[in-house]
């Protein structure tokens, strides 16, 4: 029952995070889509501290909430945003099992692959293979930003293994 407590605060807070972070201008649209990805900051938190399987079912869950909360459910936006999300959970786990990353090093592949999962499936979707254009300019946004939410979920890991040492 813990741990579906925890889980359960850690969807609360990628939403609360995704909705704030919706309401940020970054750089004023010119990059539509552009975002900084706090709420990887819950994924990647859980790949650390719990396991994939659960990684999945929060970020699959904080899609379909925030798909009913903000973007609309199965719109355009929500099949961009779910397949960021199942394409980066994949690639962060691989990252951090198999090339033995550091959190920062699998936030970063996490971020580029949410970017390019989306892009595969604004083609897809869309039927417009110039999408890919838009593709370089997410990944030049995608180090920045994952090295944001590997330093704040490097924290996060700490902070909270330090609070459960305690218990």
């Amino acid at each position: 029952m813990k741990k579906f407590t925890r889980l359960s605060m850690l969807l609360a807070l990628s939403v609360a995070l995704n909705v704030i972070e919706a309401s940020l201008p970054l750089f004023n649209g010119y990059i539509p889509g552009l975002k900084l990805g706090l709420a990887n900051i819950v994924t990647l938190f859980i790949i650390y501290q719990f396991s994939l399987k659960d990684a999945f079912y929060v970020g699959i869950l904080r899609v379909f909430l925030v798909g009913i909360l903000r973007t609309g459910l199965f719109s355009t936006t929500f099949f961009f945003s779910l397949s960021g999300v199942i394409f980066s959970i994949i690639c962060m786990y691989l990252a951090k099992n198999f090339l033995k990353l550091s959190i920062v090093g699998v936030s970063i592949v996490g971020s580029i692959a949410h970017s390019t999962g989306q892009v595969l499936t604004s083609i897809l979707l869309l039927q417009m293979s110039s999408m890919i254009y838009y593709l370089p300019w997410l990944l030049l946004f995608s180090i920045p930003t994952g090295v944001l939410v590997g330093i704040i979920c490097k924290q996060l890991i700490k902070f909270y293994d330090e609070v459960l040492s305690f218990e």
